[in-house]
């Protein structure tokens, strides 16, 4: 099936087509996801990033998901900003273990004018070690942005979450419009976008495609499309949501590069509970990008040692600094 152009430049596919690739032969589908991946990228290559959580917890946002969130039933504690060099230090250890990209998270609705001249800190001292940068406070003003931007970061990570349909379902602070709006600030400025989401939300195969066309009908591609497998929090709203079938995960990496074949696909949160087969199987359809250390923001990862091994075993390699493992 040649829905898709296995070219760089950016289609347009419609619903119809996207929902023809998604559920077409599993086999199929495979062979599509990864001939366009082998186009554009060294197969055999995965970029290894480290996401450390500078500020925990507190956050005014309703995300049913998020462990954070202090409004949706979570009983994690609140932490203030970490101080500067100590984020420089765990940048340094991400450095030394082979991490390439480094990301910056907080828990804030969106970050408070008071914090901005720390963050540029962050960013200028992960900067200066030859890292890529890359930041997650929920939604930006201009200044902000553009605040960032000088200090030196490469990219802004804001997430979809899901489909338009189903977003009043999983957040009612803050719209799918208002997502759209801050990526389209941080990439008129010049900044790479990091956007994704998460699926086994309890949503429908549907909002699944259409997030995905959602992202590919940005004005640009983002660079990065982290798709997150729900880890599911206790006391939080969806503590006890059914878990979305291995091979659905599959078909969701899968179309998230055919439709964006330039795009790092990052396999992300998850990855505990999945056998080095269907990671495997993710790397094969198109997943190039992963988190490396124990901890994801709040959420267990897998350990270097055993990402180490599976990259072993896939005869996988770590893009180095400054390779993008584009052809």
């Amino acid at each position: 099936m040649d829905l898709v152009s296995e070219q760089s430049e950016k289609q347009v596919v419609s619903r119809e087509e996207a929902d023809a690739i998604y559920n077409q032969p599993f086999m199929d589908l495979l062979f599509q996801a990864h001939t366009v991946h082998r186009t554009n990228f060294d197969p055999n290559q995965v970029q290894r990033s480290k996401l450390l959580s500078i500020k925990t917890g507190g956050c005014a946002e309703d995300c049913a998901y998020c462990s954070q969130s202090a409004r949706n039933g979570s009983t994690l504690s609140a932490s203030k900003l970490m101080e500067v060099e100590k984020v420089l230090s765990e940048a340094r250890k991400a450095k030394e273990s082979g991490a390439s990209r480094y990301c910056m998270g907080a828990a804030w609705r969106s970050p408070k004018d008071r914090d901005m001249e720390v963050l540029e800190a962050m960013v200028q001292g992960v900067k200066d070690m030859g890292m890529e940068t890359c930041m997650t406070l929920g939604m930006l003003e201009d200044d902000q942005v553009h605040r960032l931007k000088s200090a030196g970061l490469d990219y802004y990570n804001h997430n979809i979450d899901t489909s338009e349909r189903y977003y009043s379902e999983i957040i009612t602070t803050r719209t799918f419009a208002d997502r759209i709006s801050t990526l389209n600030r941080v990439r008129e400025a010049g900044i790479k976008v990091c956007a994704g989401g998460i699926v086994g939300m309890g949503e429908q195969q549907m909002d699944r495609v259409d997030m995905l066309l959602s992202l590919a009908s940005l004005d640009e591609h983002p660079d990065s499309v982290p798709i997150n497998m729900l880890i599911p929090i206790e006391n939080t709203p969806m503590a006890d949501v059914q878990k979305l079938d291995p091979i659905e995960f599959v078909r969701t990496i899968a179309l998230a590069r055919i439709l964006m074949p330039r795009s790092h696909v990052r396999l992300s949160a998850g990855r505990t509970d999945m056998s080095d087969e269907l990671q495997a199987m993710c790397f094969f359809a198109g997943a190039n990008s992963i988190f490396v250390g124990d901890t994801l923001l709040t959420a267990d990862n897998p350990g270097e040692d055993k990402d180490a091994l599976l990259f072993d075993k896939l005869g996988i390699s770590a893009m180095a600094l400054g390779c993008d493992g584009k052809k």
